[in-house]
């Protein structure tokens, strides 16, 4: 019976699949973040395989299947790409593996088939396209830069520094003042700042003002509402050049859009993108998925071995009935 190894590996946790090539699950399980850019590619593969082993018993050893589909955070680049593989293949994840970047997962998981745009927007941002003849587009997606910003870190970056400016006169008023110090409890924007940078507070908890933010900017605060408007700039923006590299700007395309960001749904921030989606790139089809990208890096390795829609939609139905 043929295998495949799925991998979904993101900042946060890392989910794995064991399938059959008839779209059956065999195991799954989640393991903890997988940082190869701060850890290092052997330690992110330690924990990878953690993973593995938990879904398919400590007693288990390589090859775990037959392919791998690996799409993970931090394969950003060409070279990054490589390095991951290679480090699989030495440890004998599998006898045929392929590596991506995460949001290739994602498109996959929300079109309804191989192709199409794919922007996520969670703790950071990133965007890439596939055309119907498999051309691609992307990002270096490594941050300012190379021109990104937005996700959770840039937008709790602008409410930091707009409410830091407010409270010591340098910016105009803004209720995001009050948003940092009630969140924190601390009676200054500037004591939230310094307990930060002296490490009091883990500088990842800024990004539990995400979801005030738009609270603050649905009540009409101007500055609150400058921000997440750029938020759906950004976001559009690169819809629009995928859409454009792949020269699919007049063709009716699906644009996945996830992340944690995008899945919350925010009224104003939806609002703002249904705007610019019909403004800039009309024949778009945004679509909000809630599919987790473990089941479209699934997607793509039966893609990859020519598995039939039966196949795919077994796999769609026995995962979120699991779920």
């Amino acid at each position: 019976m043929s295998t495949l190894l799925a991998v979904d590996g993101g900042n946060s946790k890392t989910d794995v699949l064991v399938l059959t090539a008839g779209g059956e699950v065999l195991a799954r399980a989640k393991g903890g973040p997988f940082v190869p850019q701060s850890a290092g590619v052997p330690a992110a593969a330690d924990v990878l395989e953690d993973a593995v082993r938990q879904a398919l018993g400590p007693g288990a050893a390589p090859p775990y299947a037959d392919r791998m589909a690996a799409y993970l955070a931090g394969a950003d680049l060409p070279d990054e790409e490589e390095a991951l593989a290679a480090e699989f293949a030495a440890r004998g994840f599998a006898r045929d593996i392929v590596v991506g970047n995460d949001t290739f997962a994602l498109l996959r998981a929300g079109a309804s088939g191989p192709w199409g745009v794919a922007v996520v927007c969670g703790a950071g941002i990133n965007a890439v396209g596939v055309s119907p003849t498999g051309q691609v587009a992307r990002f270096p997606a490594i941050g300012p830069l190379v021109g990104d910003w937005g996700g959770g870190v840039g937008l709790t970056n602008e409410v930091m520094w707009h409410a830091a400016r407010a409270e010591d006169g340098r910016g105009g008023p803004t209720a995001l003042v009050e948003l940092v110090t009630s969140h924190f409890g601390a009676p200054t924007v500037e004591q939230v700042a310094l307990d930060v940078y002296f490490g009091r507070v883990d500088a990842l908890r800024l990004l539990e003002l995400t979801a005030g933010l738009f609270d603050v900017a649905a009540a009409g605060d101007e500055i609150a509402t400058m921000i997440v408007t750029r938020m759906a700039d950004e976001i559009v923006g690169m819809a629009r050049v995928c859409l454009t590299r792949l020269d699919l700007l007049e063709t009716p395309t699906e644009v996945v859009l996830g992340g944690g960001v995008l899945r919350a749904r925010h009224p104003l921030l939806t609002e703002l993108l249904d705007a610019r989606f019909v403004k800039h790139v009309p024949e778009a089809k945004p679509i909000v998925t809630d599919t987790p990208p473990i089941v479209g890096a699934a997607l793509r390795g039966l893609d990859a071995i020519g598995a039939g829609e039966e196949a795919k939609a077994r796999l769609r139905a026995q995962f979120l009935s699991d779920s």
